[in-house]
């Protein structure tokens, strides 16, 4: 899917204005910011296995953020010189969306990386329980 039109019909405006057009949730405002649960993180867009709830943690940035990507393949890094910053946006390996960007504030024992990343560009998928 990369028509606009898809895209709009598929997602909220809130979701399209931040995964297709670049956009930033308001910190402290997204459903995941301090969510503990766990399970996966999805692109909101495409489905796609993002971040893995075992990498979360909380930054104190008002976004959801997280150590590493659920794999190298699961996301892109892209050069972003936007708002006279110099920032490396981080994107949906598979539809390309917006996710957000990658510092090098994070928790040193996991290599340093925070990921943070956009609540609405994200779906949890929650374990299966077993089956009594």
């Amino acid at each position: 899917m990369t028509h606009s039109d898809d895209w709009k019909q598929k997602l909220t405006p809130e979701q399209y204005r931040v995964l297709r057009q670049k956009g930033t949730e308001e910190p402290f405002t997204g459903k995941y910011w301090n969510l503990k649960d766990r399970g996966m993180y999805v692109c909101a867009a495409c489905g796609s296995e993002l971040f893995s709830s075992d990498a979360k943690f909380e930054s104190g940035t008002g976004w959801p953020s997280f150590w590493n990507a659920a794999s190298k393949e699961a996301v892109e890094f892209v050069p972003d010189g936007s708002h006279s910053m110099s920032r490396i946006e981080v994107r949906c390996r598979t539809c390309q969306g917006h996710l957000g960007h990658v510092f090098e504030d994070g928790p040193r024992e996991h290599g340093g990386k925070r990921f943070c990343i956009n609540s609405c560009s994200l779906e949890l998928k929650k374990p299966q329980s077993p089956s009594a």
